[in-house]
């Protein structure tokens, strides 16, 4: 085991390296420079040609490729030419934590949908639960996502006034406060990482001090119960919640969009996975010694079924850093993907190849966990 994951982080730093440079050679080719945005009859050749040697666009490509590698391997992403003098790693800061609430939730929102609705459909194969829950799965997941987001909002944000069109505040409520949006998300997210910590250490630690079912789901709903209680309060002493109550309000909208418009992916894996697995000796097994099928369900075929969906919530859980580029544009969301269009748009390949290798490390490391994940939940595999 220990062989295998040296041997793969040395893949991932190979192909990491690759990546870079594909990506910088790519947008190389792109026609034009960051001076395109300063083109005008007032504005003298020379002055644009002092432009190009300021930002350093006029040496050849080789050099500039040189230049960039080395300072990559410093982690110094070089300054956003659009921003100067930000620098890029300033405004992934800046950009990150708004992509990672909005797609992480939505993320977990539709992979735990279609989890749930996979197995019970799976179990309940040729009903009219199933028929009922796939075709109206299917519909949404195969609708346009821009024309579908476009009538999220006509229907719930213009005809019922329920959610706000677009941004991810209301400016007016956020006048005079003296915390950024940007500490308000970081705190969701320690928040949320708190939650889900505590959670998962109740779910391994509880089956050895619960000896029946009913008793580790007490536990578990008592301890989760008390938990948000005590963040519930916490945000309230601190007096930021009406703060993390206007971005959840702007949140909604675009959780909705992409939860139900994807969860039928995920449903439709989970169902073919289940399908498969409970045609396993073991699951007839456990039905034959006349345990519940709830639990025959969940514990027995759903724990095995699982795995294609480690596999793809992984992937999913990775690529949300790069943000979705048209659920972004769509409701004005200022995260990851929108500064990657518009950077794409005024030749910041700084920005750009910043925002393109952040992403890219951290997929090819999810690539990694999803191996020794699977290793993890499934004891038949080894290395």
């Amino acid at each position: 085991m220990g062989r295998y994951v040296v041997r793969r982080i040395i893949q991932v730093v190979g192909m990491t390296f690759a990546f870079v440079t594909i990506t910088f050679l790519i947008l190389q080719a792109m026609p034009g420079d960051i001076t395109n945005l300063y083109i005008s009859p007032e504005i003298p050749p020379e002055v644009r040609q002092a432009l190009r040697e300021r930002f350093g666009v006029d040496q050849p490509v080789l050099s500039q490729y040189a230049r960039y590698i080395t300072n990559f391997l410093r982690g110094n992403l070089g300054y956003s030419f659009r921003h100067y003098p930000r620098t890029v790693w300033d405004i992934i800061r800046e950009r990150l934590p708004r992509t990672f609430v909005l797609f992480f939730t939505a993320t977990v929102g539709y992979f735990y949908l279609g989890f749930t609705l996979g197995k019970i459909i799976a179990w309940k194969r040729g009903t009219a639960l199933e028929y009922t829950t796939t075709v109206g799965g299917v519909f949404l997941y195969s609708l346009f996502l821009p024309m579908y987001a476009l009538l999220v909002i006509w229907f719930f944000a213009l005809r019922l006034g329920w959610f706000p069109v677009s941004q991810f505040i209301t400016p007016r409520l956020w006048r005079g406060v003296e915390v950024s949006s940007n500490t308000i998300f970081g705190y969701i997210i320690l928040s949320a990482a708190l939650f889900v910590a505590l959670m998962s250490l109740v779910s391994v630690y509880g089956k050895k001090y619960s000896r029946t079912r009913k008793a580790r789901r007490n536990l578990y709903w008592g301890i989760g119960g008390i938990t948000l209680g005590i963040l519930v309060t916490g945000w309230g002493i601190s007096g930021y919640a009406h703060l993390a109550a206007n971005i959840f309000h702007h949140l909604a909208l675009p959780v909705i969009t992409l939860t139900t418009g994807a969860f039928a992916g995920s449903m439709l894996l989970m169902r073919d996975s289940m399908l498969e697995t409970i045609k396993e000796d073991y699951v007839m097994a456990a039905r034959a010694k006349g345990l519940p099928d709830r639990e025959v369900r969940d514990r027995h075929a759903a724990r095995t079924a699982l795995l294609p969906m480690v596999t793809s919530f992984t992937l999913a859980i990775a690529s949300v850093l790069n943000g979705g580029i048209i659920t972004e544009n769509i409701f004005s969301w200022p995260g990851m993907g929108q500064t990657l269009v518009k950077s794409i748009q005024t030749n910041d390949w700084p920005l750009a190849l910043g925002t393109f290798a952040f992403t890219g490390i951290f997929v090819l490391f999810a690539h990694l966990a999803v191996d020794i994940l699977y290793a993890v939940l499934d004891p038949r595999i080894r290395y």
